[in-house]
C-alpha cells in the first residue's frame, strides 16, 4: 500500500466536490503512439520512447510540512499495446530495501503511476522503488486494494540505473532512471484492453516515505489535508493516441 497509508478518512467524503473543483487544476496529457514494426524489448522500447516523447515533471508539493522536492521527470507513451515509462530523477539520498514483489516499496525510494480507465471508479496504482521492486494494486479507494498476481507482474519489463541489488540509504545526491514496460494485459480487470483511442485518468507521484528526507511530490496536484496519493478524484486526465 503506497504512501500517506495511515490517513484513510479522506477518499470517499466530499467526492463529487473534490471531482468539480479538480476540474479546474486537472493537467491533460496526450500519449503518443510509437508505430514500431516487430518486436520491441526494453532497450529498443526505451529508445522510442526518448527519441520520441516530451518530458513532463513531477514537481507539485501539496503538503507544506513535507517540503523536500527532488528533481523529478518523466515521459510516457505506448507502442504495440504497451505503456511504455521512464522517470528521471535527482535527489538527495536513496535507499532500496524491499525486494518482494507487492511489498512496501514506497517506503524506500520510489517512483508510482496510478491510472483509471473508468471515469475514476476503479484504478491502478503501479509503484516501484529505484531497484525495479514492483507493487501494483486495483480497486475503488485505499481500503479496497486487491494485488495483482505475481506471475502477471513478470510480463512488465523494468530497469534501474541503480540495478535490481538491494541497499541502505546512500546520501550525497544521487541521479537515477527507471524504465518501465507495461503490456495492457496487466491491467487485469479491463479484458481485451485497447490503449488506442482511450480516455484515462493518472497520477504521477515521487515519494520516499522512509528516507531521510520524507517527501510526497505529484503531477497533476492533490487537496487533500494530509498525503494521500489514491486520490482519483485528483487525477489528471490522459488521452492516449
Amino acid at each position: 500500500m503506497s504512501l500517506a497509508g495511515f490517513f484513510p478518512g479522506l477518499f470517499m467524503q466530499g467526492c463529487k466536490r473534490k471531482t468539480v473543483a479538480n476540474q479546474k487544476n486537472m493537467k491533460k496529457l496526450i500519449v503518443k503512439e510509437i508505430h514500431h514494426q516487430g518486436a520491441v524489448d526494453l532497450n529498443l522500447a526505451e529508445k522510442l520512447l526518448e527519441s520520441s516523447a516530451e518530458i513532463q515533471f513531477i514537481e507539485t508539493i501539496n503538503w507544506p510540512e513535507y517540503p523536500y522536492k527532488p528533481e523529478v521527470k518523466f515521459k510516457i507513451a505506448w507502442c504495440q499495446d504497451q505503456i511504455l515509462l521512464k522517470y528521471y530523477v535527482n535527489e538527495e539520498n536513496i535507499l532500496a530495501k524491499e525486494t518482494r514483489v507487492n511489498g512496501d516499496v514506497y517506503k524506500d525510494s520510489c517512483v508510482e503511476f496510478f491510472i483509471s480507465t473508468n471515469e475514476n471508479e476503479t484504478y491502478y496504482n503501479f509503484e516501484f522503488n529505484c531497484i525495479g521492486t514492483p507493487h501494483v494494486g486495483y480497486g475503488p479507494g485505499r481500503a479496497t486494494r486487491a494485488l495483482t498476481d505475481p506471475e502477471i507482474l513478470k510480463l512488465i519489463k523494468v530497469e534501474s540505473s541503480l540495478g535490481n541489488q538491494p541497499f541502505d540509504e546512500k546520501t550525497g545526491g544521487h541521479q537515477w532512471e527507471l524504465m518501465v514496460v507495461i503490456p495492457a494485459a496487466c491491467l487485469t480487470y479491463d479484458k481485451d484492453l485497447v490503449l488506442k483511442g482511450i480516455k484515462a485518468h493518472a497520477n504521477f507521484y515521487k515519494c520516499g516515505d522512509e528516507t531521510s528526507k520524507p517527501h510526497f511530490v505529484s503531477w497533476n496536484p492533490v487537496g487533500t489535508g494530509t498525503p494521500d496519493y489514491h486520490q482519483p478524484a485528483y487525477f489528471g486526465e490522459l488521452s492516449f493516441e
